[in-house]
């Protein structure tokens, strides 16, 4: 397989400052930015309900309803009492059961215990028709080990055809050579069913915690299905290079940190090989980093030229980036909304087309960028 870096595929954007008047010139589609929301305390994830509002998670802990008069002052209530915040880790990532309508599951992934000793959880709970709390809510998932410091939690989270549930996880920080022991639960990808147990068609790897699905993985952020084959796509962090994009296939080791196109922070060596039998290879890695923090593939109606397009929020680069995708083969990208230049945590597509952004920072804002054109 070729592989390419970002740099050797890029294509050339055009970007003007983003405001709710600017009209924003890309390579498929011309766009404007709409601010919905201010003042999230590090907004980390975005959910659609079907009522039409929303519901965005606060790292710092906070569940909130954005609804047709905007963003609620009261937060939802019913998280854990244990929940941790600290670093990295806090309230992280949003996902509506395939049932929602009937069993009104919200599903969330979250740091747990303290800074000697934590680690992520998944739980749900059953969120009320005033869309004030949370009830019933029951933990599904508690990493089987507990780390210091508040590093490389992972959190994503996504349903697959058949209804179970991927948790993405990271190394622990402290801990990367864990990621290449199964037998714990950092450094990777777990599937579970809707209720948290464990599925009986999860793949049989040796030594393994039978939640398992991959694993060798540093810190993944992202996961999303690609609609056009049905894989499922996941990036994760690198250190100073080596930001990866994955496609995930059962039982496989993704090389952390045997393998890696990145360096240490200090310019030490990680590993001396990019490649090792055995070893899966990413299907796309950046060099330099840019910190990729969310992903979606866009579904929408809105932007035609758009269908089918990965884009990826990132937080070192400031950037949010369309990934042009020719099956499971990454094949351009191009760069928006750098002119803002801010760190961006989610990016999700709408059930109205338009594709949402979340900043992340301590005044954070939900964005959504619309066809200049009106539809």
């Amino acid at each position: 397989m070729i592989r390419f870096t970002a740099a050797s595929l890029a294509m050339l954007g055009c970007a003007a400052t983003a405001s709710a008047q600017d009209v924003i010139t890309s390579q498929q589609a011309d766009f404007t930015v709409e601010t919905l929301a201010r003042g999230l305390e590090y907004p980390w994830a975005i959910v659609f309900l079907p009522s039409g509002e929303m519901l965005v998670s606060e790292r710092e802990g906070r569940l909130r309803v954005i609804d047709a008069n905007g963003l609620r002052e009261a937060p939802v209530s019913g998280l854990p009492e244990d929940l941790l915040v600290q670093g990295q880790g806090g309230l992280m990532d949003l996902a509506l059961a395939p049932d929602f309508e009937t069993s009104r599951h919200i599903y969330f992934s979250y740091a747990e215990g303290d800074a000697r000793a934590n680690r992520t959880a998944l739980a749900r709970g059953r969120l009320n028709q005033g869309l004030t709390a949370l009830e019933q809510v029951e933990d599904l998932f508690h990493a089987n080990f507990t780390k210091q410091q508040g590093f490389h939690f992972g959190g994503r989270i996504l349903f697959d055809e058949d209804g179970a549930v991927f948790l993405t996880l990271g190394d622990g920080g402290l801990h990367q050579d864990e990621a290449q022991n199964p037998a714990n639960h950092l450094g990777a990808v777990v599937r579970l069913n809707a209720d948290g147990s464990i599925p009986t068609d999860n793949p049989d790897i040796t030594g393994a915690a039978e939640e398992v699905f991959t694993y060798g993985h540093r810190n993944v952020q992202g996961i999303s299905r690609n609609p056009a084959t049905g894989s499922i796509w996941t990036h994760e962090h690198g250190a100073r290079g080596g930001d990866e994009i994955n496609i995930l296939d059962a039982g496989v080791n993704y090389g952390w940190p045997v393998i890696t196109y990145g360096i240490d922070y200090d310019g030490s060596i990680i590993a001396e090989d990019r490649e090792r039998d055995g070893l899966a290879q990413p299907i796309w890695y950046w060099n330099p980093s840019i910190a990729p923090s969310g992903m979606t593939f866009y579904t929408g109606n809105a932007f035609p030229h758009w269908q089918g397009d990965l884009f990826v929020s990132a937080l070192a680069g400031s950037v949010i980036q369309r990934l042009e995708i020719d099956g499971d083969r990454v094949i351009g990208m191009e760069p928006l909304l750098e002119d803002l230049a801010t760190r961006f945590r989610d990016v999700r597509t709408g059930p109205d087309g338009a594709l949402y952004v979340l900043s992340d920072d301590f005044e954070g804002s939900v964005m959504r960028l619309v066809p200049a054109q009106a539809y």
